[in-house]
């Protein structure tokens, strides 16, 4: 299952939970809260499976590119080798093979670098949604772990904490 359609359904649950009224508190439905943290670690090996994915999908491509520009170089050593046989036109061969072999290895090396920024970005964007989902997950259970703590002082409000939450990273809050 996608990780953000995960956290589309935990946002849902959060706002179709019954508000506690003079704060800013809500009663969520425990089960089906655990249920979808559940349902959030089966997805995100996933979405990390579809990160190795990636990198295998990479190194294919870089393969790719050295192996065509291993056979653009043979070609070009050869058309060389060929041309260099004839007299009147030896050096213009060898001028053209150099610049086939420059352009193969530029090629070569301009897919090698455009493979990388395809899995650095790919890479980053999944991290920032990792970040963000195990943020509002970390949110939720601190929410719930509060309202189970008031239900257990019967209902009255706990005293207010300067300490921060373990479970809240305050530079990933708005």
């Amino acid at each position: 299952m996608d990780i953000l359609h995960l956290v589309d359904r935990l946002e849902e649950l959060f706002n179709d939970s019954r508000a506690i009224p003079l704060t800013h508190n809500v009663i969520v439905d425990e089960d089906q809260m655990l249920a979808l943290i559940d349902q959030m670690r089966v997805a995100i090996p996933d979405e990390v499976k579809k990160a190795q994915q990636l990198l295998v999908q990479r190194d294919r491509i870089i393969a790719q590119a050295q192996e065509e520009s291993g056979r653009i170089i043979k070609i070009a050593q050869d058309k060389a080798a060929e041309l260099a046989d004839r007299d009147n036109i030896a050096v213009m061969a060898q001028h053209r093979a150099e610049q086939i072999l420059a352009k193969a290895q530029t090629d070569a090396e301009k897919a090698r670098i455009d493979a990388d920024n395809y899995v650095v970005d790919t890479l980053s964007n999944l991290e920032l949604n990792l970040e963000r989902t195990l943020t509002q997950v970390r949110n939720g259970i601190r929410v719930v772990q509060e309202e189970m703590m008031r239900q257990q002082m019967g209902g009255q409000p706990p005293e207010p904490s300067s300490a921060p939450s373990p479970y809240s990273d305050p530079s990933l809050e708005g």
